[in-house]
């Protein structure tokens, strides 16, 4: 594992191409302005410059704009007609939004495991009443009760 500086190093070449990489994706699209006016993005660590930078290109790759990042979130977890839920969502920053999309995805997948695994239950305990019926059953021995 790479530290944070040598992968900057390795991908960017300096911290300041980085900063610059980052800021192509503060536009209206894709960014929520809370940043501090008074340091602004070179004074965030390596760390969180570069997984900023990963979460903006797969969001930017994937959907092209947060708005159709929330369409998305939304739509994963059946609320289209809750429009608080939608007012909510345009107050957070992407990272927060990408993360939400991840997990509604995953326990939507989930969730279609589960639906699946019922059906499978119900032939499972078929195939055991066969097998035992044709296998001798084995009775557990009693001890007698001591006086």
């Amino acid at each position: 594992m790479k530290s944070p500086l040598a992968l900057v190093k390795e991908k960017f070449t300096d911290k300041k191409s980085l900063v610059t990489a980052v800021q192509k994706f503060s536009g209206e699209e894709l960014w929520v302005a809370k940043t501090s006016k008074n340091k602004g993005l070179a004074h965030v660590s390596n760390a969180k410059l570069l997984r900023l930078h990963q979460t903006f290109s797969q969001v930017k790759e994937k959907f092209g704009t947060r708005f159709k990042l929330i369409d998305a979130i939304i739509a994963l977890e059946s609320r289209a007609k809750d429009e608080g839920y939608r007012s909510r969502l345009l107050a957070f920053p992407v990272p927060r939004l990408w993360d939400m999309y991840k997990s509604a995805e995953k326990r939507k997948g989930a969730a279609t495991t589960a639906a699946k695994a019922p059906a499978e239950k119900a032939a499972a305990p078929k195939a055991k009443a066969k097998t035992a019926a044709a296998a001798p059953s084995a009775t557990k021995k009693k001890t007698p009760p001591k006086a």
